[in-house]
């Protein structure tokens, strides 16, 4: 609470908290050390007000304890993995000798799905699993058999994850049926992406282990899963001043944003390495947040159509060889161009920009594309770039927390294009936590982008059917790379400030058109 307290104290953005192992009664899983947390859905309850939520791991050991009411009830529903004489396999994670959860039946889904939905009552509003590759400490992992013995464990083990994320989600939904669940799996199988978010494991405070996860992230999105990130900031080795605010000005513009250290480490919080380092903390996480709108948008379209959220150049660009072997920057989504620093004491880096028009993100300057630009990176940014022709919709600022913030206004950024062409862009707005816009509870908006000469058109396309909690009453247009002070709305002249309109939400949908220069 302290930890929560001090991040609204301190002005930075936070949704999220995190309890790792040290939560529970001798790392006993669905279990809560009573000292350190003696009332666990009172203190919850007091976080949520605040707008916070939290999430604890789950590994899939359960300490062989015999009087521990997990590994009892366990052992009486046989539910635990065998070895090929018919005994349970004891492995080693945190308690100690551990027993393993038998996935593959259903039987032991279930049971384990139904404890976590046990468990999230308490207030919790996801699950996190951890070492469910599954890590056996120095017992080797191969005497562990499946199906109550039938199958090698060959046979099942690079699967195991994505069985218990699916015994786990299950629960979640049988917990909280009208609420989107939230998984974080360590290892995964092919179809993870149904049940769980990814993150990259025990990464290291390393320059290179920033650069690494560029191509990891990339190679995820292309794989099929979409909702993946490292740890920011590494997690095993002490991080430094500069190391940490390079990450995490990457790591906001990454799928999965989340600060995570090893236990012992220095401190790596926003406010660790002293006012400087702050400010430019919270600016990064500051752009995340008002970059949502966009991000959410990234995600339906991953979704839907597959199409990564971070994503490698070569995706968008195939048949550009110079991209083939970029893996030092990436694309947000299909509109933003992020180059992340790499490396110490830099205050410049090359970046290489595809074809079509796109706009340093910090100056609003046209740069143009295929070719190489020098950018600066100076302490307070990482080079971003946004494509012509793209909306990209954003929040007017950045808010505290998410939980029921619904802004008057939503910010439209059109980036202009120099040449004739059409583009598309979309927002979607929903209640952001039930699975109520799946059936129509929501307004989804299409922005076509057209220019032809020295017309630009943009019009605004709605499909929903709405939902209660909707709250906003305008659009604000902000054209970057003309600045025209008169358009055409809905066939009405209208009056602009150097290319900003304000868009009343009328109808909802909406057709615009200004003159732009040559």
């Amino acid at each position: 609470e302290d930890v929560a307290q001090r991040h609204r104290d301190n002005d930075i953005p936070c949704d999220a908290l995190w309890l790792d192992i040290e939560y529970m009664d001798g790392y006993r899983v669905f279990t809560w050390d009573s000292e350190r947390f003696p009332d666990p859905p009172g203190m919850l309850k007091r976080l949520d007000e605040q707008g916070f939520r939290v999430i604890t791991i789950i590994d899939p050991g359960v300490k062989f304890d015999p009087g521990y009411w997990v590994f009892d009830q366990a052992v009486e529903r046989d539910v635990l993995c065998r070895t090929e004489g018919g005994d349970i396999y004891i492995g080693q994670v945190w308690p100690g000798n551990t027993a393993f959860p038998d996935f593959v039946t259903e039987e032991a889904r279930t049971w384990w799905g139904e404890l976590n939905a046990a468990h999230v009552l308490s207030g919790l509003a996801g699950i996190w699993n951890d070492m469910n590759e599954p890590a056996t400490g120095d017992i080797p992992s191969m005497r562990m058999r499946f199906d109550r013995g039938e199958y090698s464990h060959e046979r099942y083990h690079n699967q195991y994850a994505l069985l218990m994320a699916m015994g786990t989600t299950a629960g979640l939904l049988e917990s909280m049926p009208d609420r989107r669940t939230f998984v974080l799996s360590r290892p995964g199988f092919a179809g993870i992406q149904r049940y769980a978010a990814n993150w990259m494991g025990d990464n290291q405070s390393r320059w290179d282990h920033l650069w690494l996860s560029i191509a990891m992230g990339s190679g995820f999105g292309i794989s099929g899963q979409a909702f993946v990130g490292a740890d920011i900031g590494g997690f095993q080795g002490n991080s430094n001043a500069e190391l940490f605010l390079r990450w995490m000005q990457y790591g906001v513009l990454t799928p999965f944003c989340r600060n995570h250290s090893e236990i012992g480490n220095v401190d790596q919080y926003a406010w660790a390495f002293g006012d400087v380092v702050q400010d430019h903390v919270r600016t990064a996480i500051k752009l995340r947040y008002r970059l949502l709108p966009y991000l959410y948008a990234c995600f339906l379209e991953a979704s839907e159509t597959g199409a990564p959220v971070q994503r490698p150049l070569v995706f968008d660009h195939q048949y550009d060889a110079t991209v083939r072997d970029i893996d030092d920057q990436y694309l947000l989504g299909g509109d933003l161009l992020v180059a992340p620093v790499v490396e110490p004491r830099v205050t410049a880096r090359q970046v290489y920009l595809p074809a079509g028009d796109w706009y340093d993100w910090h100056s609003g300057e046209l740069v143009g594309g295929k070719r190489f630009v020098i950018a600066a990176t100076p302490l307070d940014r990482i080079p971003i770039y946004a494509r012509g022709g793209a909306v990209i919709p954003m929040w007017p600022e950045a808010p505290a927390s998410t939980n029921d913030y619904r802004p008057a206004a939503v910010e439209l950024h059109l980036f202009v294009p120099t040449t004739d062409v059409v583009s598309h862009s979309t927002l979607q707005e929903d209640d952001g936590v039930s699975f109520a816009a799946v059936r129509g509870a929501r307004y989804r908006t299409t922005f076509t982008v057209e220019r032809s000469g020295t017309e630009l058109t943009v019009n605004a396309e709605v499909n929903g059917d709405g939902f209660a909690e909707f709250a906003r009453q305008h659009f604000v247009l902000i054209l970057h790379g003309a600045a025209p002070d008169a358009g055409i709305l809905d066939d009405v002249s209208v009056t602009g400030t150097n290319g900003r309109f304000e868009i009343p939400n009328l109808g909802i949908s909406f057709a615009f058109a200004c003159t732009v220069p040559e």
